[in-house]
């Protein structure tokens, strides 16, 4: 059966609508080519609906004085960092930063996406057909970097570039006091306890601030230098001048009371002298952006400057 002329002519006009529907949710404007861990991506001037899908990334938004529309949680049902204040309090959670929630992303109408190829390249390919994508490479030690990036495809480079080199100079201020101190870092995880080297966010906080660590925590050993696990038994690794402490979750948390509360722990040199402190997780550990970075400085200055 033959179609009316009017109709067939209608059809690709109708098909390319169809095509535009299943791609990107972004509206047509000024762009900029950002490189990235999966590629080059180009980005709107300056996005307006931004979901993120690490945690870093909430510290590098209200760091820069913005907001996301959604976010992914590290774990369902969790609250937004209470650090980063009520900059948050609209944010929509979208799943996982395993398994963020697409249809959730999607419903929200985002203009840019950031996430981490580390935890999320399954899903780049999926993420990118909603808007436009931009992956760090790695968390973590790469935190400086990953700011920098995260702040281009934001159109805030500039600011990012001043806010990291406040932050250096700050702890190169505040160090300078305590270069005759070893600190310790120990975190609480539900199955284990580690301790934090140089490579770590914490680490390289206290790091830049030039506070020595104890040998046992530069990991000299190990190729991964972000942490070694540590046991009750040789918990002596985890003294120094000054021990900061925290645990992750509510399981973590009965773990450190624990050994806290235990003989070892009460053994060692730091504890004995009143010089360990229970420090916020979301802070020294998950936080890895210059907001929570200048708080670390904030901790290294108040329990620090009674030992000097």
């Amino acid at each position: 059966m033959r179609l009316p002329l009017a109709v067939a002519a209608m059809l690709p006009l109708l098909a390319l609508a169809a095509c535009g529907t299943s791609t990107s949710t972004q509206e047509e404007g000024p762009t900029r080519t950002v490189k990235h861990a999966m590629g080059e991506t180009k980005v709107p001037m300056t996005p307006k609906r931004v979901v993120v899908l690490d945690t870093d990334k909430l510290d590098t938004m209200v760091s820069l004085g913005l907001a996301p529309v959604g976010a992914a949680q590290a774990q369902e049902n969790q609250k937004w960092p209470a650090y980063l204040g009520s900059a948050l309090s609209a944010t929509k959670a979208v799943g996982t930063l395993q398994a963020p929630n697409i249809e959730a992303i999607m419903a929200l109408k985002p203009d840019l996406i950031l996430g981490s190829k580390f935890r999320q390249a399954a899903f780049y390919d999926k993420l990118s057909k909603i808007a436009p994508t931009v992956f760090t490479e790695k968390v973590g030690v790469t935190w400086k970097e990953n700011f920098q990036l995260d702040a281009a495809a934001l159109g805030k480079k500039d600011q990012a570039t001043q806010l990291l080199s406040a932050y250096e100079s700050r702890a190169k201020e505040v160090g300078a006091r305590f270069s005759k101190l070893q600190v310790s870092i120990v975190r609480f995880m539900p199955t284990e306890i580690r301790m934090y080297g140089p490579e770590s966010f914490s680490g390289i906080v206290v790091g830049d601030a030039g506070i020595p660590r104890p040998e046992a925590q530069q990991l000299a050993d190990q190729q991964d230098k972000r942490f070694g696990k540590l046991s009750q038994e040789n918990i002596a690794k985890a003294d120094a001048d000054a021990i900061f402490y925290s645990a992750y979750g509510e399981a973590a948390a009965k773990s450190q009371a624990e050994v806290t509360g235990g003989p070892l722990w009460k053994n060692l040199a730091a504890v004995k002298a009143g010089h360990a402190y229970n420090v916020d997780d979301e802070i020294w550990m998950t936080g890895i952006g210059v907001t929570a970075a200048g708080k670390i400085l904030d901790d290294l200055d108040k329990y620090l400057t009674p030992l000097v």
